[in-house]
């Protein structure tokens, strides 16, 4: 499983982290504490998106046992109590709506002119 945070939420820890003095030169997880697996992040994507989809496993893509962590969900407790920090959006409804937002952003062609996915650029 995975915690998915909106990239607003992330942007608004990052301003967060610089606005403060706190927490210098340590560890501060942002995450929204919601955990799900990447399957139902497919299914939830083909959902909003109205599609009908299968997801197939390739043997040779998958990891042998022990090299992937299998959960990975941040406690955030650390940017809430030092920045007051909180992710907007949480739980599945607050992923479904990041999700949705993201869906709409990919599928503006005005949007797509600026992505290029082919390319590697900061």
């Amino acid at each position: 499983t995975r915690d998915f945070t909106y990239v607003a939420d992330t942007v608004r820890g990052f301003m967060a982290a610089l606005d403060s003095d706190s927490c210098l030169g340590e560890a501060v997880n942002l995450g929204s504490g919601f955990e799900i697996s990447i399957g139902e992040i497919a299914s939830i994507i083909a959902a909003l998106m109205e599609v009908k989809i299968e997801i197939l496993a390739d043997p040779k893509r998958v990891r042998p046992m022990a090299s992937e962590v299998e959960r990975l969900v941040a406690d955030a407790r650390k940017a809430s109590e030092a920045w007051n920090w909180q992710p907007h959006l949480v739980g599945r409804d607050g992923l479904c709506q990041g999700l949705q937002t993201t869906i709409e952003w990919f599928t503006d062609p005005t949007n797509l002119a600026f992505y290029k996915p082919d390319i590697y650029s900061l």
